[in-house]
């Protein structure tokens, strides 16, 4: 493991592949009813050009997610968020979030912000592949991989069928906090059960980076022009990344601000998605009056028409301005 320390990584299961098999039908049992109506692949790519300095910046759709209401809805605010929904067109049973895989170009670098869901999450997701193809980019030339955090749809893309890395010449770059939380032997126990088969696959994948990872603070600059900011709640220990070139800012949010919705209008109520629901409300709070006040652009993974825009204050709450509007 590269980096400032080593650490011994102790996984989880005794019998990894047992458990996998086990955690994914349980996932599979509580989640797949909803996204069995979402198999057809869609056939066009979110593919956004922005310009940050001389860098350019692209979204890629990695497809969407077919997510439970109670993923979103917080308990006891079921009417207040369905009249909120409404005004989005959104129904209050159903979330299909689209999932924005970002691509900063510089120089001679081609980095990525998460690697998407990969062939063995849900069959609306996983299409990344599919969009570096649109833009005639190999996989072998990616230079640098970053996560937010280690859920699935931003982890499970590390690996092809074949259990082969997909970015095979990047480095690697994590979280310290996040990295300890997932390859943390009780994790597996301590968890959510119906975050079980995260946990698992988790450790399986992040196992595969262990002699190659960059693992990284707070503040810290894993790349020239790019800053880490811990922003947990959502998982333990999720990055945001801020982007700078000149005068140009931009943040990757990542997963700490999950929807264009209710977490822009309502930010300091609890999300069944975060996995810390009081710190990620509180995360988000403070996240999106910074946002507003400073006026920073943003990309979201979770955000309509490919994730980028900025925060706009409305009222008591804020509002989603995408950078097509």
């Amino acid at each position: 493991m590269k980096k400032f320390q080593k650490r011994n990584i102790i996984f989880a299961c005794l019998n990894l592949e047992e458990a996998m098999s086990l955690s994914r039908r349980t996932f599979l049992g509580q989640s797949c009813a909803a996204t069995a109506m979402a198999t057809t692949p869609g056939s066009v790519w979110s593919q956004t050009i922005l310009k940050l300095g001389d860098a350019k910046l692209i979204t890629l759709s990695d497809g969407n997610l077919v997510l439970p209401g109670s993923m979103v809805v917080p308990d006891g605010n079921m009417a207040a968020a369905t009249e909120i929904l409404d005004r989005y067109d959104v129904g209050p049973d159903q979330f299909r979030p689209e999932c924005n895989v970002t691509l900063l170009q510089t120089g001679d670098r081609n980095v990525i912000f998460d690697v998407g869901a990969g062939p063995n999450f849900m069959p609306s997701a996983g299409r990344l592949g599919d969009a570096l193809a649109q833009i005639d980019l190999d996989p072998a030339d990616v230079t640098d991989v970053l996560f937010t955090h280690a859920h699935p749809d931003h982890l499970w893309g590390l690996t092809d069928d074949f259990d082969d890395l997909v970015f095979a010449n990047a480095n690697y770059y994590i979280g310290q906090a996040e990295w300890d939380y997932w390859t943390d032997p009780t994790t597996i126990s301590s968890i959510n059960e119906f975050r079980v088969p995260f946990a698992v696959g988790a450790a399986s994948r992040l196992s595969l980076l262990s002699d190659r990872i960059n693992l990284i603070q707070d503040g810290q600059e894993p790349l020239i022009g790019v800053t880490a900011l811990l922003t947990p709640g959502h998982t333990p220990g999720h990055m945001s990344f801020a982007m700078h070139a000149g005068k140009d800012s931009r943040l990757i949010v990542g997963d700490c601000i999950a929807n264009h919705h209710l977490a822009f209008e309502k930010p300091a109520w609890h999300s069944g998605s975060d996995q810390d629901a009081e710190t990620g409300a509180r995360t988000r709070v403070r996240l999106m009056d910074r946002l507003a006040v400073e006026q920073i652009p943003i990309i979201g993974f979770h955000l309509p028409n490919g994730g980028a825009g900025r925060v706009e204050r409305r009222g008591d709450g804020y509002e989603f301005v995408s950078e097509d509007s």
